[in-house]
């Protein structure tokens, strides 16, 4: 009994291992076929964002332009209003008694000249910057129009690409959805941290001339009997991946050349003087 669940586990680990290979090497297929695609998502998605920065920048400034019009039309306003009161004060400066009360309206009319004289300013200001946000509306309509097109080709180049991977795409991710169910949690979020952090996206690697497939540090070789023995899931010391014995997962392992013998340097025969 002790044998037979002995050997349940060993067979455990084997296609623990087995199914981590093959669930690698559907990954990588997904990840062959984004290289392909190259870096058009990104292009498409920084395009986009690019868009919406312009329709962004275009609102704000027209936004801006009417905030500056509802100014205009108020300092419009208070300009009549202080007409309206200079003329009051020419009107009470015909008929005032002293010059106490005709210095006092001859200091409000002036004041209230210069008051119509700072409002016209700020009309003037106003009317320059409308100017001047309305040229950048222009602009910013320009580099618009230019992204949108961009934008349309690189998305037209980039569903013929995915338009010629999607059905063997979505074959694979089918083929990785199947394959996960088969593998414990434990096992597959350790394998897809490890996968995560690596830089190829390699979770698991062959012993490859008596080192790591991934980081080729050389593996001591009690640490290569027990990989070969499968019992456990091993990983590199150094970077982490989980390593497999070719021969388990069908891999076949270069034969390392032997040493070339070095070549006997003959004797010459002394010869006597």
């Amino acid at each position: 009994m002790a044998t037979e669940k002995k050997n349940d586990k060993e067979r455990s680990v084997e296609e623990r291992l087995q199914n981590l290979y093959q669930l690698q090497s559907y990954l990588s297929e997904i990840d062959r076929i984004k290289i392909l695609r190259g870096e058009l998502p990104n292009e498409v998605k920084d395009l986009e964002d690019e868009i919406i920065r312009y329709q962004t920048r275009i609102q704000k400034h027209k936004d801006e332009i009417e905030d500056l019009k509802a100014f205009v039309n108020q300092k419009k306003g208070e300009i009549e209003d202080r007409r309206e009161k200079i003329a009051k004060y020419e009107e009470q400066i015909n008929n005032v008694r002293n010059n106490r009360e005709f210095a006092f309206l001859e200091k409000e009319k002036e004041f209230e000249g210069l008051e119509i004289e700072l409002a016209e300013k700020n009309i003037r200001e106003a009317n320059e910057k409308q100017e001047q946000k309305a040229a950048e509306i222009v602009r910013a309509e320009e580099g618009l129009a230019d992204n949108r097109h961009i934008l349309e080709d690189k998305q037209k180049e980039l569903e013929e690409i995915v338009s010629e991977t999607r059905l063997e795409e979505e074959n694979i991710r089918m083929k990785v959805k199947d394959l996960e169910q088969k593998i414990d949690d434990y096992t597959l979020a350790a394998f897809k941290r490890i996968r995560k952090n690596a830089r190829n996206g390699l979770g698991i690697v062959t012993v490859q001339r008596s080192a790591c497939g991934g980081c080729f540090n050389r593996i001591p070789p009690q640490r290569q009997l027990e990989i070969k023995m499968h019992k456990k899931v091993i990983v590199c010391e150094y970077c982490g991946r989980i390593m497999v014995d070719g021969a388990l997962v069908g891999v076949e392992q270069p034969v390392a050349e032997a040493p070339a013998k070095p070549k006997r340097k003959l004797s010459r025969p002394k010869t006597e003087l």
